[in-house]
């Protein structure tokens, strides 16, 4: 049995990574369902990433395509991101957020909104960022410039210490 019936986690998931597959292995590993924030192609050209980003469809497929593979297919609802806050400030069955360090504060401003609106607080669970070889986080702008791959290895060329 799982700690919590239902959570979510939110992104962008944009060249699905090491440490964006963490952030999924712990929902799962958490909550018995997993409700999983996607950004919308709006709400991406809003938060204005420093790189260009894949479409909500080709993110959508990739991920979909991930959860089949781990074998999660029937645990899973995912919903389009449009905002920050998502399904988070008024749903009422969902117990906890799960979330990365570099994003734990977002987490922080749900709850007081949730507070401020009459709802109660849900559990964060934070997620320890995944360091690649170099020991600095995964991430997709790292991937993207060509210093890392997908499990945080070192590339040849632009690589930095």
């Amino acid at each position: 049995m799982k700690p919590y019936k239902k959570v979510a986690v939110g992104g962008t998931f944009d060249e699905l990574h090491s440490g964006h597959k963490a952030l999924l292995n712990c929902a799962f590993e958490v909550g018995e369902q997993v409700v999983i924030g996607l950004t919308s192609d709006a709400f991406v050209m809003q938060i204005s990433k420093p790189h260009k980003t894949a479409s909500y469809t080709e993110r959508c497929q990739r991920l979909e395509a991930y959860l089949a593979q781990m074998g999660l297919v029937g645990r899973v609802q995912i919903v389009p991101l449009t905002d920050s806050y998502g399904l988070m400030l008024s749903a009422r069955d969902i117990e906890a957020l799960i979330v990365s360090e570099e994003t734990q504060k977002i987490g922080k401003v749900i709850n007081q909104k949730r507070r401020d609106a009459g709802y109660p607080s849900i559990q964060l669970v934070v997620v320890d960022m995944v360091p690649a070889q170099n020991h600095r986080p995964i991430s997709t702008t790292r991937i993207r410039r060509g210093e890392i791959d997908h499990n945080g290895r070192m590339l040849p060329g632009l690589s930095k210490c």
